[in-house]
């Protein structure tokens, strides 16, 4: 198995995760999680890495920070070796307590960090017992059953609220912000704080009434970047590994084009994407759509832009509606692979 890619960059943005060894539990009790917690706590001294948002669950951690020294590699290995020592000689165990390396993605802030931070925080309402689990999002992105009802509704929102073991008390203004916790770089400063905080509040609830706690990692470069094509042109000089390492990441700067994408529908519906672009809900623009997003690394915001300047929503509801057809209807996965294959070969 190809090991993940390790991107040190200056200045970057990560989303960091590691999974417990044989999906077993790291945290047995709180004093578990207040020792993790703790070592998270010392790497903005020790390393002078910020920590932005984060969350522990039983048998695994995430959390999002940026290195304004190129040395997240350093920093979290620290954070997981100090914790395994600790952790075997206090539980008398031995062996490896982590499942692996860490898994870290690189990715651009100003677009994302935002809606990182909410999938972060919003892990410990993805439960069976609450409709959130991956198959209660499947029915529920599908139409099925009549929806959560207000007990539900109410016990996710009070999950979310109370679950101590995450930064998201911090940010909806429940709890005191720990001094080594940066929150100003996703919420402002304090002149725009209040304002962004009820907003960000607002959404991150609303995501837990509508069942929608999932993120879209289609664009997810390699298992290592994720951004807009000029974000990924940018990191290209720090990707380094053997070709093991590099297994499965596109050559940053042979990714496809929207504009070959849109040739590729065009031939495949037989007209002009000046004469479907603004037909909301046809599958022929919501293809382009998709491949923008998934295929040629597209942000919402310029998708938006390049389907007439529509609403960021609007391209959201039309990924979601394209990828649950994608599943159901086994014609339209032919048409799509099709697609992509004229794409491929349009670039060789």
């Amino acid at each position: 198995m190809a090991r993940p890619l390790r991107i040190d960059v200056p200045g970057g943005w990560y989303h960091v995760t590691a999974r417990g060894n044989e999906r077993r539990a790291i945290f047995l009790d709180d004093r578990d999680r207040e020792r993790f917690v703790g070592l998270l706590a010392e790497l903005p001294g020790r390393f002078g890495v910020r920590v932005h948002a984060y969350v522990l669950m039983s048998n695994h951690w995430h959390a999002l920070v940026e290195t304004p020294e190129a040395n997240l590699s350093r920093a979290i290995q620290w954070v997981q070796v100090s914790y395994s020592v600790w952790f075997n000689r206090r539980h008398r165990r031995v062996g490896h307590l982590f499942q692996g390396r860490f898994k870290a993605i690189l990715f651009e802030a100003e677009e994302l960090a935002w809606g990182l931070s909410q999938y972060v925080h919003l892990n410990p309402v993805r439960l069976k017992r609450l409709g959130l689990d991956k198959a209660g999002q499947a029915r529920s992105r599908a139409g099925l059953g009549d929806g959560p009802t207000a007990e539900v509704v109410a016990a996710r929102l009070k999950r979310l609220r109370e679950y101590r073991w995450s930064s998201y008390r911090a940010y909806a203004g429940l709890t005191r912000e720990p001094g080594w916790l940066t929150t100003a770089a996703v919420l402002g400063g304090t002149r725009k704080r209040a304002a962004r905080q009820r907003a960000y509040v607002a959404e991150t609830e609303a995501l837990v009434r509508e069942g929608r706690v999932e993120a879209v990692w289609e664009g997810v470069r390699g298992g290592a970047l994720l951004g807009s094509e000029r974000f990924l042109e940018k990191m290209r000089v720090y990707v380094k590994g053997n070709d093991q390492e590099q297994a499965g990441l596109w050559h940053l700067q042979g990714r496809p084009t929207l504009a070959m994408a849109i040739a590729a529908v065009e031939k495949l519906k037989g007209q002009k994407w000046e004469d479907f672009r603004d037909a909301h809900g046809d599958w022929g623009r919501d293809l382009v759509l998709y491949l923008g997003r998934t295929r040629c690394g597209m942000t919402l915001r310029e998708l938006a832009a390049a389907a007439g300047g529509v609403q960021s929503g609007s391209i959201s509801a039309a990924l979601r509606r394209f990828d649950q057809q994608l599943k159901n209807d086994h014609q339209f996965h032919n048409q799509y692979s099709a697609v992509c294959a004229q794409m491929s070969n349009n670039q060789m």
